[in-house]
């Protein structure tokens, strides 16, 4: 895999985490591995409406209506998250039960094992 964009994947999932989630609340990240995938998960407390949840990875959709260019930056960087990870043959999708939200990452593990 390209270690300087995957890392770029988790600074944009990260960044988001810090700017929509809970004032002054905690991000775990954590990870499991399959026969095929590792998969990894971020969740901060913030939730996410139901409806927004597959937009939030489409080009310069910000769910937080709110923020603009100059506060909340473009609104590209889980889309480009998206194809980065779609890319290495992976997923990425939100899920929220509307106290929490987390970020699933899936990649396969031949990428993590080469």
């Amino acid at each position: 895999g390209d270690a300087e964009k995957l890392a770029r994947v988790f600074n944009n999932v990260l960044k988001n985490a810090i700017n929509y989630g809970t004032e002054n609340s905690t991000i775990s990240i954590t990870a499991e591995k399959s026969e095929e995938n590792v998969y990894i998960y971020i969740k901060n407390s913030g939730a996410i409406k139901r409806e927004m949840l597959d937009k939030i990875f489409e080009k310069f959709y910000r769910a937080d209506e709110s923020r603009n260019s100059a506060t909340g930056g473009a609104g590209l960087g889980l889309a480009i998250s998206k194809d980065i990870i779609t890319l290495h043959g992976g997923t990425i999708k939100a899920e929220s039960d509307g106290t929490n939200t987390i970020f699933i990452i899936s990649l396969p593990i031949e990428l993590i094992k080469s």
